[in-house]
């Protein structure tokens, strides 16, 4: 090798005659490498690999094996019978394997499902719901005509120089081809809805023709889709008080999917629920099965949108219907 080392005492290198060949001590910084990597000389691999390194606390940590240190299990952290207590944290063996859940020795190492009373909230997946919920990406084209009343069943609200749906009524051509709450109208009749007022766009409407009247329509731009699973005791985590979300739970599959406060729900599932009250929406959420879509908005952008409607007229006129597919 060259040189011959006959002791390496901490921080300091001496050959046999006394003579000082390297100190990390008079660097005042340690010495550092990664064993097996030959970073350093044969001899410094093998004199570290031999000797026993010790943790902060002054237990031995074995560089690797079994109770004798044995080659082909690593240990990278001190016996717990030997730590005993780390920050006030009792450590002893037998109390960590009280914490530990207690499976059968008959059970199979992967549990398939949660025990009696255990909370689980999976992220989303896809379901019926959702498939109703879906808000598409781009535009369609939709023909509208009116009832025997010369009525569309359709309310508009201008918001940010654009024309939104306000209100569709239940049993009209306007639910029956399949207009919703907060669908932007982009076109009536080969005209740009862009910076009509309400009034112009009903104007607009009331003297388009009553066979058909082509309007181009943008899916909700203001909404988007949440899509949870029910825990074990049949609930996603979150509260709602006249139609808005007011708290999540915490861990919940609600606070897991991105579910967020301050918005109002407009569907479950694809059906509205606006206008109807928190018992109605809470009985709609218990009978929806397991896994739940919401479509949610904004709550400034919703009571913009909902100015001058009165409860009573969203609860009896609105189209709560479950759409098809």
């Amino acid at each position: 090798m060259g040189v011959q080392v006959e002791t390496i005492s901490p921080g300091d290198g001496m050959l046999e005659d006394g003579k000082k060949f390297d100190s990390s001590r008079d660097r005042n910084k340690p010495f550092k490498f990664v064993l097996g990597k030959q970073e350093v000389i044969r001899g410094w691999e093998e004199g570290v690999a031999q000797g026993v390194p010790r943790s902060s606390h002054g237990h031995p940590v074995p560089i690797s094996g079994g109770p004798e240190g044995g080659p082909g299990h690593a240990v990278l952290y001190p016996n717990l019978a030997e730590l005993e207590n780390y920050m006030g944290l009792s450590l002893s063996s037998q109390e960590v394997q009280q914490s530990l859940p207690q499976t059968p020795e008959s059970a199979s190492a992967a549990v398939s499902g949660p025990s009696p009373g255990q909370v689980v909230a999976p992220v989303s997946g896809n379901s019926l719901g959702a498939l109703r919920a879906e808000i598409k990406p781009g535009v369609r084209e939709i023909h509208l005509c009116k009832d025997e009343r010369g009525k569309t069943g359709l309310r508009l609200q201008a918001i940010d120089k654009g024309i939104f749906v306000q209100l569709v009524q239940a049993n009209t051509p306007a639910s029956l081809v399949g207009l919703r709450f907060g669908d932007q109208i982009l076109q009536i009749d080969g005209r740009d809805c862009a910076g009509w007022s309400t009034d112009k766009a009903h104007q607009v409407v009331k003297k388009a023709s009553a066979e058909k009247i082509v309007i181009i329509v943008r899916d909700r731009p203001f909404q988007r889709t949440i899509t949870m699973h029910k825990d074990s005791t049949g609930h996603v985590g979150f509260v709602i008080k006249k139609g808005k979300i007011i708290s999540l739970v915490k861990g919940s599959s609600a606070a897991r999917n991105g579910l967020l406060t301050n918005h109002y729900v407009c569907e479950v599932n694809g059906q509205n629920v606006i206008g109807l009250k928190d018992k109605e929406v809470t009985e709609i959420l218990a009978t929806a099965g397991n896994v739940i879509t919401l479509t949610i908005i904004p709550t400034v952008i919703y009571e913009h949108m909902v100015k001058k409607l009165s409860p009573t007229l969203l609860h009896h006129t609105m189209d709560h219907s479950i759409p098809d597919v």
